[in-house]
């Protein structure tokens, strides 16, 4: 019963779109451009080749001298971590030390305000690593709390996913999704018992960066994903052939 009723649907299927190409080919062949125009999908899953950590820690004093030697202090304390969990200097960036000065409200008895008073100073550094070794900094950012426990005031971002070879990538999602849109054209048109003939536009869509197994919404200009270790990276292409009856 179920295969008689599974037979059925199919049938109906194919006679529905055989209907419909027939339909769309006739609309064209009046026309007085004669063209199918379609849409084509080149997708793929990757993974990330390059990732970048950075973070930012900071000392405060009430002299600039000596805020300033708090922070040396700091920054080897830091580079010592990073050396011992196997990061190379190549790949540490420091940043440059910035300052402000740090000061207090002050209010009066009726909790008016009155002025500011100056407590000391405050000093800026940030870090970067770029490595291609992608667990070796995911295991450094984890590990972070060595260098609170050191007395650092560290703060810590969470990794940056990149891929190096993006251009040949697309490249290829380019040929993927054009290939995908010839395809679609030559079905439509055979099913209307008609063949495409030459291309005459070609038109790329946005090029969409994703992370893999997520909600990620595609977005009109392109999203380009760095959270993820693991991507899907598509594009689609609008292609317009002529028609041949």
């Amino acid at each position: 019963m179920n295969v008689s009723r599974n037979t059925t649907i199919a049938t109906a299927i194919v006679i529905a779109v055989s209907i419909l190409s027939y339909s769309y080919l006739h609309r064209f062949q009046y026309s007085e451009s004669n063209n199918i125009t379609v849409k084509g999908l080149g997708a793929v899953d990757f993974k990330s080749d390059l990732i970048v950590w950075e973070g930012r820690f900071s000392a405060e004093s009430l002299t600039l001298n000596e805020a300033y030697d708090r922070l040396s202090r700091d920054r080897q304390i830091v580079k010592d971590f990073l050396k011992q969990k196997g990061i190379s200097d190549k790949e540490i960036i420091f940043g440059a030390v910035s300052s402000s000065e740090r000061t207090k409200r002050r209010y009066n008895d009726d909790g008016k305000f009155i002025g500011e008073d100056f407590v000391g100073y405050r000093l800026k550094q940030s870090v970067k690593i770029e490595s291609r070794d992608l667990e070796k900094v995911e295991l450094v950012s984890r590990a972070i709390t060595e260098v609170l426990n050191n007395g650092v005031a560290f703060y810590s971002e969470s990794p940056s996913y990149f891929y190096t070879k993006l251009q040949d990538l697309k490249l290829d999602l380019v040929s993927k999704a054009t290939e995908d849109a010839k395809t679609r054209a030559n079905i439509i048109a055979k099913m209307g018992g008609a063949s495409i003939g030459d291309l005459k536009t070609a038109q790329m869509g946005v090029f969409q960066i994703v992370g893999q197994n997520s909600n990620e919404e595609y977005s009109w200009g392109g999203s380009f994903n760095t959270s993820s270790k693991y991507k899907t990276a598509s594009i689609t292409m609008d292609l317009t052939y002529e028609l041949k009856n």
